[in-house]
């Protein structure tokens, strides 16, 4: 608890101590941070297709979806192939060692998926992965 010294030691405290306050903000901060990813994950819809050799997750920048329909999302963001150019020379430039998963739902025409590759490779993102579901064991 803390107390003032000196004189008029009947006054009430009216300083307020922002420290808890401050504590707090920064835990429901990085709760905010991690769940937001989860969240965003689980809002959209794909029916992925299972493969059985399938290899470990990869760490990305970039989330690129192409949905039944034919549409795309970029990081959960309903993206054009202007968007998608864009931001793959965005984070190309800021690290070259950017990666970028691909997931297109079981049902997209194949030729929608390969678009979305030639989008990344042609514009500088060597190093993508395709996501795939993994059979139930």
């Amino acid at each position: 608890m803390a107390a003032k010294l000196g004189i008029g030691g009947d006054e009430p405290i009216a300083d307020i101590n922002i420290t808890p306050f401050v504590d707090i903000v920064l835990v429901l901060l990085i709760i905010l941070m991690v769940t937001s990813v989860k969240i965003v994950k689980a809002a959209i819809e794909v029916d992925l297709p299972t493969a059985a050799s399938a290899g470990e997750g990869v760490s990305s920048t970039l989330n690129i979806v192409v949905k039944a329909d034919g549409s795309m999302t970029l990081d959960g963001m309903p993206a054009d192939d202007a968007a998608v150019i864009a931001r793959v020379k965005s984070e190309k430039a800021n690290d070259p060692k950017v990666q970028a998963v691909i997931a297109g739902d079981k049902t997209v025409e194949y030729d929608r998926v390969m678009h979305a590759i030639d989008l990344v490779k042609s514009n500088g993102i060597t190093s993508f992965a395709l996501n795939i579901q993994r059979p139930a064991e």
